[in-house]
């Protein structure tokens, strides 16, 4: 029989291992794996040189049916809260209909002068197969949801990551309206803390 000392100490006790044993662990984060890419103009740039940024990563194309929408809408949200910490980190892609068909430099061309993007371009990746960048390869495999580890389907696919570099959602060729309001929770969370959308 517990006494009445004794009642609050194993309460205490079964609470503390409660709290413990619920608590989510950290997510990998993309800050862990290294990653070196190379930037539109040919130069290597570090992903932990964006530590403590939100980001979006995303794979883009010139020639899509969902090019001027997309490049709109990240734009418009990288205007909007970049000095707030939000990244988008955009990686040309012609895997999908052969919709990037262009020179690294054409490119950038396109995105700045016919899309007014000011975000940063990466050099032109392949997301999916055997020759799939590594960024890529890591975010499909350490993103939770419906569409977990499942090959990119098309151009526009946005991973969005914490401040902490963990992959929280990932969101597909559209350009979902509730995902400027996942943006905006994880720019008000601390970079330490386990995210969840």
């Amino acid at each position: 029989m517990l006494t009445s000392v004794g009642r609050p100490a194993l309460l205490a006790a079964l609470l503390l291992l409660a709290g413990v044993l619920g608590a989510p662990a950290a997510g990998p984060s993309i800050y862990d794996q290294n990653f070196t890419v190379t930037d539109i103009g040919g130069s290597p740039r570090q992903l932990n040189d964006y530590r403590g940024k939100v980001l979006i990563v995303v794979n883009v194309a010139s020639k899509c049916g969902f090019t001027d929408s997309n490049y709109q809408g990240l734009q418009q949200l990288y205007s909007k809260y970049r000095e707030q910490g939000l990244e988008v980190l955009a990686f040309p892609c012609n895997q999908f209909g052969q919709q990037e068909p262009g020179s690294n430099a054409e490119i950038a061309s396109f995105a700045k002068s016919q899309q007014g993007a000011s975000f940063p371009l990466f050099a032109k990746v392949d997301v999916n197969g055997a020759s799939a960048a590594p960024l890529f390869t890591w975010l499909k495999a350490n993103t939770h949801g419906e569409d977990a580890q499942r090959d990119l389907g098309w151009n526009f696919v946005k991973f969005l990551l914490d401040r902490s570099g963990r992959p929280v959602r990932r969101y597909a060729w559209d350009f979902p309206p509730t995902l400027e309001a996942d943006v905006q929770r994880l720019l008000a969370e601390p970079a330490s803390q386990e995210s969840e959308l």
